[in-house]
Formats: structure tokens, sequence, C-alpha cells
């Protein structure tokens, strides 16, 4: 590859928002996809990439121009995202850098609702990183749209208190669906191929304490493991869904 090519994430789909929009089959780019499509695309007048709109449909974008301002494409836009997994994703908050990875990761793989949760092993400090701030998030999310040619964030929800999420809005998240919590120990395998709706939970580094493993059992949500070894955040959550799905 280029050396510029292994500098910034490939971009399998270039998304498009509402301001980029300047009439109803034209946009114009500016910022990080720009500089994209000049250092790592190499694009050129005339040439065809693919293209999505932010929540709705994908399709083609032929470069009209291409400066050091601005790109300008005429788009057709005519193809669906890809269908997303039937989950809710309960996800002990990692680690900030950790963090970054797991959106990324979480909107690849076709995660519709992740819900990050609090747990006795999650650092106090972790909830105070700027990476969770929505336009953050957001800025992950969208990485991992456009590496897997996805146009549809995820929701994102944010619960600090453990508790009282589990005790109280859980069980009727989780109901009609299989619920599964990741917890290496003395517990059945992770189900494979699963058809249905899933509810699953992953703790944090160092796994659920048992009194959460007892609460969320308690809400529906029963425990599965993946083997001996343990596993960071962000390849637990791949191995889980690959898994299952």
């Amino acid at each position: 590859l280029p050396r510029s090519a292994t500098c910034s994430p490939a971009v399998n789909l270039l998304l498009l928002e509402d301001g980029d929009f300047i009439a109803a089959d034209r946009v114009l780019l500016q910022g990080r996809r720009l500089k994209h499509l000049q250092e790592v695309h190499r694009a050129t007048v005339g040439d065809s990439l693919r293209v999505g709109r932010l929540g709705g449909l994908m399709g083609q974008g032929q470069l009209l121009r291409l400066d050091s301002d601005a790109a300008e494409l005429q788009i057709s836009l005519e193809q669906g995202a890809p269908a997303k997994l039937p989950l809710t994703l309960l996800l002990a908050l990692p680690r900030p850098k950790m963090l970054k990875r797991v959106l990324q990761t979480v909107a690849s793989m076709g995660v519709p609702r992740l819900i990050l949760l609090n747990s006795y092993r999650v650092e106090k400090s972790f909830w105070q990183t700027p990476f969770l701030q929505p336009e953050a998030i957001r800025e992950q999310l969208i990485l991992g749209l456009e590496q897997a040619r996805d146009t549809v964030l995820p929701e994102v929800i944010i619960e600090k208190r453990f508790k009282p999420f589990v005790e109280d809005q859980l069980p009727q998240l989780a109901a009609g669906s299989l619920g599964l919590v990741g917890h290496p120990g003395p517990y059945p395998a992770c189900p494979r191929t699963v058809e249905g709706q899933v509810t699953l939970a992953i703790g944090p580094e160092g796994g659920w304490i048992p009194y959460e493993v007892e609460k969320l059992a308690a809400a529906g949500l029963q425990p599965v493991q993946l083997g001996e070894r343990i596993l960071r955040g962000e390849t637990a959550v791949s191995a889980l869904l690959a898994r299952l799905f």
C-alpha cells in the first residue's frame, strides 16, 4: 500500500449527510472525506465510488470535480442498507482507547442497539472520557459504517447505574429474547447460529463479579462461556457475535 494508505482506515463507503447535498443528486465533500479521496483512494475526475446517505439508501457517485477545497459528486442511490443483527448488546464500559475500537466494531458488525453499562470493575475515571461525548461516539460509529458499507447508525444508550437498570429496565428489555451473559466459568458453551432476538451482556476486563452475574440472571440473562481463555473486550464482542450469528 502507499504510505498514506496506512495512516487512515479504509473507507469502503463514502457516507453522505444532509448538509453535503447541493442538489437532489449532487454532493460537495470536504474535510476528512476529501482528504481520504485525495490520499487513500487517489481518486480522479470520472471515477465511480460507492456512496450512501446516512440513515438512507446506498449507490454510486461519479466524481465531477476534485481540488484542494472540495470534491463534487453526482450520485444515484437505489440500494437498501444491510439488515441489522437481531440483537441488543449490553457492554460494560471499556477503557477509553478500547471504547473507540469497540464502537467501530459494533457498527461494522450490524449491532442495532448498544447499552454501555457500569460494573464494579469499570474504573470511575472511564466515565469522564471525552470519547463518551455524543459527537465522539458518532464519529467512531460512522467509521464502522463506512468500513462495513452500512448507512444506519446504531442506537447507543449510556447507563451509569448498574442495579437500577438491571432490576427496573432489563427484564422488560430482554423479554421474548434469548438472554445471555458472556462470562468465563463452569457455564454452558455459547450457542451457535441462533435464530431470533438475542440480548447479550459482555463484562469488563476481568469479567462480571458474582453479584452482577446473579442480577443479570435474575433479569433473564443466563451465563455462557467461550472456553478457558480470557479475551479482551473488543475480541469478546467479535467472537461472541460471530458465534451467535
